[in-house]
């Protein structure tokens, strides 16, 4: 809010900012906090000696109405002088202090009963000068005649501890205000420091070296949790930049051997044109431009879920989409067994969906030994998709690695079967985008794979 009003004055640095608010939060403090005193010190103190005051000076009116003023009047505390003077100015009774000393005639008394107060400054009574002294008179009716009351206090002490209070007020506040501020700044320069170290570790991390980690402060604080946050980003920016290059790398190899082949068909065709097959020359040639396309095309998709793309989604039946891939696969080198099916609905992506099951047949095809069984069922709230084929099948030990781009066991290069390695962890790309899973069940001999999606409940 502070920064929205003064855009151009508040200060960028978090450390000047926590000392502007805090210096300000202050000033406003002791601002209302002096305001207050200076409003109401002054008065209370003038009060209590006036309160003093006032109290002697009826105590000995009440005697002189009454007939019993005696010679020597007794001061209570605080209050040094008391006198009472008649109408012809001779002195009646007088405290210790003014026996034998002048008459307190300061100013004409008012009317009978009521009391007049003012400052008067006053000769010192025991040592020479003058000093400033609250008096209060009041006229009494007396049974020998009208007679003045004086009484006075000094106002010294008073004046003393105003004096003190100015002093506090206007020189000590600025004081704390500096002390304030210094206080703040090396308060929040001392937390601060844990974050200064994280960023400069920070900055000396660069793309080429994820390994390096910030320290972790023993505070147990929020710095702690950055410091712990900070490092479990580097972790994860560590696994995916090692990810990444490493899908780069089997990617380029992966499209390099059907490169590689087609070029190698095509040059010793342009070298030998009379001795070459162009019928078979092309055939070849066409089988790497597809297995090439198709690397593409998977390549496209991965990425496109991986960035989290929004696709268009629908009602799909995958009871149907089934079928029509079994139609399509009639003839194929092992026969695909459906299961009969009812319908099957999920919200998702037609293509994407229509791709995971491409995939997990062509991989039961280049596998499987005599057949593939296929099912799609509706069990609670999911839909359960099984493709199972009756091949070599996959070592427990290797069940999740099959998931991870361009791998492929041992005996699937060794026999030749083809495949990029990524059709598998498509799949499972897929099947996770669509808030399912995919996995491999325990079936011997062969492998089972089992997809799981969402059942659609709405109305279609």
């Amino acid at each position: 809010m502070v920064k929205r009003l003064f855009p151009h004055f508040f200060p960028r640095s978090i450390r000047a900012r926590l000392i502007t608010i805090a210096t300000l939060i202050a000033t406003m403090v002791f601002t209302v906090t002096s305001t207050i005193a200076l409003a109401t010190v002054p008065d209370n103190l003038h009060g209590l000696v006036q309160t003093r005051v006032e109290l002697a000076v009826r105590r000995v009116a009440s005697q002189a109405r009454a007939g019993q003023l005696p010679a020597d009047l007794e001061t209570p505390s605080h209050v040094h002088l008391l006198q009472v003077v008649s109408e012809t100015g001779e002195v009646l009774a007088t405290s210790p202090d003014l026996r034998g000393g002048p008459r307190l005639t300061p100013f004409q008394p008012g009317k009978p009963g009521t009391m007049r107060v003012t400052e008067r400054s006053l000769p010192r009574i025991r040592y020479e000068g003058e000093e400033q002294y609250l008096v209060i008179t009041m006229p009494v009716q007396t049974p020998d005649g009208p007679v003045t009351v004086f009484g006075a206090a000094p106002l010294t002490e008073v004046n003393q501890a105003l004096t003190w209070l100015y002093i506090l007020v206007f020189l000590g506040t600025p004081l704390v205000l500096v002390i304030v501020a210094a206080t703040t700044w090396a308060v929040v320069g001392f937390a601060l420091r844990p974050v200064e170290r994280i960023r400069t570790e920070m900055a000396e991390i660069t793309g080429q070296d994820l390994s390096r980690r910030v320290s972790v402060p023993d505070t147990g604080d929020e710095i702690t949790q950055l410091a712990v946050t900070t490092n479990r980003t580097l972790d994860r920016l560590e696994r995916s930049a090692e990810t990444q290059r490493r899908f780069v790398a089997d990617a380029s190899h992966e499209l390099r051997s059907p490169i590689s082949a087609m070029r190698t068909q095509l040059e010793f065709a342009n070298a030998y044109p009379d001795e070459t097959d162009w019928p078979a020359t092309g055939a070849r040639a066409l089988a790497a431009a597809e297995r090439l396309s198709g690397i593409i095309d998977e390549l496209l998709m991965l990425a496109r879920l991986d960035a989290g793309a929004v696709v268009h989604r629908r009602v799909v039946d995958m009871c149907r989409m089934a079928e029509e891939q079994v139609r399509r696969r009639e003839g194929s080198r092992v026969p695909i067994i459906l299961d009969p099916c009812e319908p099957a609905p999920v919200n998702g992506s037609p293509m994407q969906l229509d791709r995971l099951l491409t995939n997990l047949l062509d991989n039961a095809t280049r596998h499987a030994s005599s057949r593939i069984d296929f099912s799609v069922t509706v069990e609670g709230d999911e839909v359960v998709v099984t493709v199972t084929d009756d091949g070599e099948g996959i070592p427990p030990q290797d069940r999740e690695r099959v998931f991870e781009r361009f791998t492929r066991l041992e005996s699937a290069r060794a026999k030749e079967k083809g495949g990029s390695g990524l059709g598998l962890p498509l799949s499972r790309e897929i099947a996770t985008a669509h808030h399912g899973t995919l996995t491999i069940a325990d079936y011997s001999p062969g492998a089972r794979f089992v997809v799981v999606l969402p059942l659609y409940e709405g109305d279609s």
